[in-house]
């Protein structure tokens, strides 16, 4: 037999490369075929229950690198979950409904979609939606996310809109639902309110102005000073196009105000605003009176071009930080300015219609589109001498999310959910404090969005959608908005789907014997505006969470976008305490944006976004996976060809560190060859409780969703504690000792149960290549690792004082490194095993190592070691360790060609004369 056969080289056929874009699908395949998501479920039954509940991403086109990030969160939260003893369900979900895939799918028939019914254009919507899932499903399944990806839940479901109606009709039934005329977001060009999720804010360029109202009443009992003169309050405004909706001037009750007298007439602004208004109008003049609003309270002026008054009323909303103090007030056209006036009785007068126009009826501005009309009110303002200064000025204006047009706000008739009936507001605010919310400032920052609300605008004047339930009596126009016909309507959604509402006359979706409460007539007309789709999605905990056998409300956790906090966050909150007095969710996990390697936000025209497919052609699902994780999502995350690079090279330090151990364990049966820890190598037991130190910072970190921690745990403990210490040490004793011998078997046994807890703490985030791991593992308890459950802590293998030696051992090694490297660039050697080291060291040091001293030259990894009282000739002085001195030389003797040591006593056998003597033990 020829002696290299006895080598212990590694043998195994887990790939070398990862290959990953062309073995992930084969994984998935597998994955499918042994349907392994079932198998998880059925592991879980009768353990405690933990329900992530999915936000519905939206239905339309293909994924982004920020549905790929919250996907891949969500996947790593519930893996962990199930390996922690939990029954962690996956139901994914989508928002089907709403103005995206409406305007696409008009946009897809184009001049036809004048010509189709609205049934027709709900059809085309549906399937449009359909065809997106369809795709989006595959992409995120791509992934490595394990869910119900066959029984997803669908806003379009037909039990789901019925469900929907349902939650609606609660609302009606406790009295929260009912129908003003307010001031909502409007998007002229896609013609419907917008909820405040749906707008966006961005820089815009306004008109500026100041214009006076002249005073109509007499002053001079309150102010004699102003006795006979012509006296103005000064408004100041950015949006021109609503001073023809003015109809009152606001100013607070505790500023102090001055007259200025300009020679011509006499200005009104806020004392702390006056050299700013002087400033930005050229106006001068000199203050001839100091005084509180209340002297003007009620006063009337005169609008500057319309025959009509506008009223002097004191408003706490009034501040001093822009403008005049003296706020220009038209109750359809804004949220203080509704309320005020609905304080005061004002008319919530709107002259716009759906298309930002003005109704044909305005004097001046009749038919003009509202931004249009700004320049020709400036001029008619300065026609009539109402203009005191002009000027332009950027700032951030809310413009609609879908068509990124300005919008307005405009008073109509729309359908509100109320934030005081049945104290909504304040019951939605307690419950908020009952939630764990991760990243904490999550709490302040919908506390502040529900504190300062408005009511909810639900209805939305579109056609893709559920549709409000209520009919109106053709005699009378009463509203019947009744909790019990709503319920009746919403039991034939959930069987025909809602398409009926538009399919039937009312009379075939009433109850028979409906009549109206107001006058008793029995024809109706249906109410055409649908929900907003954020109601939709929103009321998800009654639809899928109260009725799923698996699952259960209130969640453990929800987990989407930081912006969310005023989207699905916000109006699951509502929806849940508005009809069941408790928040939908127990905790709220916020991740940040995605961004660029520069921390720029991704945007097409600037060439730097990043497509999931993209990545996953190149490096595989693994290193987006592993991205994921290594990032800390409180923050925005920062994703990079460069960064991409960088975590494919820790993937694959993690990847060889399998490999180098399964390699070496091939042979291994942990059953019949485990050694006992007491009778381990310090070393082998070393690299245990290194082990141990992993186990608990990871387990730790999933407990509380710091999986970036997770990663740089990992990575260091394969780079540092692994690959350059403990399994290069070992190469030789795994290598060169005899197959079955005690050395072999220890340090398999130790390798082993690293790679065992490696696989498993990984597998939540490597999740492709720890279940192609745990195919090569020696006698695997289960069928996949994710099946299986994490390691658990052994605190009897924790050796504080064996580690406390070897640290001192490894900043020695650090030391000799630095002297072989020296001798290397010398030329006195070359590979380290060419070398022979001679130690001096100080008395404490030395009596430390002593006990170590057969066992340095493999630490060192040299053919020879040695401790000696002196050093003569040149030698290494350590840098770090104070007296240490190193010296290096060749090695003395001739090279083993088994284990590539040079040994003195070589070619003393007769029949293996190239082999060492210890080397010859093995063989023998």
């Amino acid at each position: 037999m020829d002696y290299k056969d006895t080598l212990n080289l590694p043998v195994t056929d887990f790939p070398m490369k990862a290959n990953l874009a062309q073995r992930e699908p084969e994984m998935l395949e597998t994955w499918e075929k042994n349907r392994l998501y079932k198998k998880m479920e059925d592991t879980g039954k009768g353990k405690p229950k933990y329900i992530l509940h999915d936000g519905p991403p939206y239905a339309n086109g293909h994924i982004h690198i920020g549905h790929a990030l919250n996907k891949i969160l969500k996947d790593i939260v519930l893996k962990s979950k199930r390996m922690s003893g939990f029954d962690a369900p996956y139901i994914p979900g989508w928002d089907c409904h709403g103005l995206p895939i409406e305007l696409q799918v008009e946009k897809n028939l184009g001049s036809k979609k004048h010509e189709i019914t609205k049934l027709e254009m709900r059809k085309q919507c549906r399937e449009y939606a359909k065809k997106f899932v369809d795709i989006q499903k595959q992409e995120f399944e791509r992934l490595g996310v394990l869910g119900e990806w066959d029984n997803p839940y669908l806003t379009m479901n037909y039990s789901y809109e019925g469900i929907t109606a349902h939650e609606l009709a609660r609302f009606a039934e406790n009295g929260g639902l009912y129908k003003g005329k307010k001031p909502v977001h409007w998007c002229s060009s896609c013609g419907t309110a917008l909820a405040e999720a749906e707008v966006e804010y961005a820089d815009h360029k306004s008109p500026s102005v100041f214009v006076k109202f002249q005073l109509k009443d007499d002053i001079s009992k309150e102010l004699p000073a102003l006795s006979g003169k012509k006296v103005s309050p000064v408004i100041w405004t950015t949006t021109p196009w609503t001073i023809p909706a003015n109809l009152a001037i606001a100013m607070h009750p505790e500023f102090d105000y001055v007259a200025v007298d300009t020679g011509a007439e006499v200005l009104i602004v806020a004392e702390g605003l006056k050299e700013a208004f002087f400033k930005a109008t050229g106006v001068n003049g000199v203050v001839i009176a100091t005084f509180k609003a209340a002297a003007l309270e009620k006063k009337l002026c005169r609008h500057p071009f319309y025959d009509r008054d506008s009223i002097i009323l004191l408003g706490d909303h009034v501040t001093l930080e822009a403008g005049t103090g003296c706020v220009h007030t038209a109750p359809g056209h804004g949220q203080e300015d509704y309320e005020l006036g609905l304080k005061f009785g004002l008319d919530i007068y709107n002259p716009v219609d759906n298309r930002g126009r003005f109704l044909e009826t305005i004097p001046f501005f009749g038919g003009q589109y509202v931004f249009d009309a700004n320049p020709n009110v400036i001029a008619k303002l300065e026609e009539v001498g109402a203009l005191v200064g002009k000027g332009e000025i950027s700032h951030s204006y809310p413009h609609c999310w879908r068509c990124k047009k300005p919008i307005i706000f405009r008073a109509t008739e729309q359908w509100f959910i109320s934030m005081e009936s049945n104290d909504l507001r304040r019951k939605a605010l307690t419950e908020i404090n009952t939630v764990s919310w991760i990243p904490k400032w999550g709490k302040e920052r919908i506390f502040g969005m529900i504190e300062n609300r408005p009511d909810w605008c639900v209805s939305r004047q579109r056609n893709w959608g559920v549709p409000i339930t209520v009919f109106y009596c053709k005699a009378c126009g009463e509203a019947l908005a009744d909790g019990k016909i709503m319920h009746h309507v919403a039991d034939l959604f959930e069987k025909e789907s809602s398409d009926i509402w538009y399919e039937r006359e009312a009379k075939e979706l009433l109850p028979t014997g409906t009549t109206c409460p107001a006058c008793g007539k029995t024809e109706f007309d249906k109410e055409m505006d649908i929900l907003d789709v954020w109601f939709d999605s929103g009321v998800s905990h009654a639809a899928v969470l109260e009725h799923r056998d698996n699952l259960s409300s209130p969640a453990d956790m929800y987990l989407e976008g930081s912006d969310q906090h005023r989207g699905w966050f916000h109006s699951s909150l509502l929806a849940s305490v508005g009809t069941r007095g408790v928040a939908p969710y127990k905790a709220v996990l916020t991740h940040g944006f995605v961004v660029d390697g520069s921390g720029r936000k991704m945007s097409k025209s600037v060439g730097n976004v990043v497509a999931p497919e993209d990545v996953i052609k190149k490096y595989g699902a693994e290193v987006l996976r592993l991205w994921v994780a290594a990032q800390d999502y409180r923050d925005d995350l920062r994703i990079s060809q460069e960064i991409l690079t960088r975590l494919s090279e820790a993937y694959r330090r993690i990847r060889n560190t399998c490999r180098y151990i399964l390699g070496n364990i091939a042979d291994f049966d942990p059953k019949r060859d485990s050694v006992d820890y007491g009778d381990m190598p310090e070393i082998d037991r070393w690299a245990l409780h290194q082990l141990e130190l992993l186990k608990e910072k990871v387990l730790k970190a999933y407990e509380n969703c710091e999986f970036h921690v997770l990663y740089h745990a990992v990575n260091s403990f394969c780079t540092v504690e692994m690959s350059a210490f403990y399994l290069d040490i070992l190469k030789d004793r795994v290598y060169t000792s005899r197959k079955d011998s005690v050395e072999r078997r220890s340090a398999q046994t130790a390798m082993y149960q690293i790679l065992d807890a490696l696989v498993k703490l990984t597998a939540p985030v490597l999740s492709f290549t720890t279940d192609e791991v745990w195919r090569y593992m020696p006698a695997p308890a289960e069928e996949s690792v994710h099946l299986s459950q994490f390691p658990q802590l052994k605190p009897e293998y924790r050796d504080n004082a064996l580690v406390e030696r070897w640290e001192t051992i490894i900043k020695v090694r650090a030391e000799v490194s630095k002297a072989l490297e020296q001798a290397r660039v010398q030329k006195v050697i070359g590979h380290s095993l060419d070398a022979a080291i001679a130690l001096s060291a100080p008395a404490q040091l030395r009596s430390l190592i002593e006990p170590y001293a057969a066992e340095l030259k493999s630490i060192f990894i040299v053919s020879k070691a040695e401790l000696v009282d002196t050093l003569g000739g040149d030698f290494y002085s350590a840098e770090g360790i104070a007296d240490l001195q190193i010296k290096v030389s060749a090695a003395p003797g001739e090279k083993c060609e088994r284990c590539w040591c040079y040994d003195e006593e070589l070619g003393k056998d007769s029949e293996h004369p190239g082999i060492c003597p210890k080397c010859l033990s093995a063989v023998k």
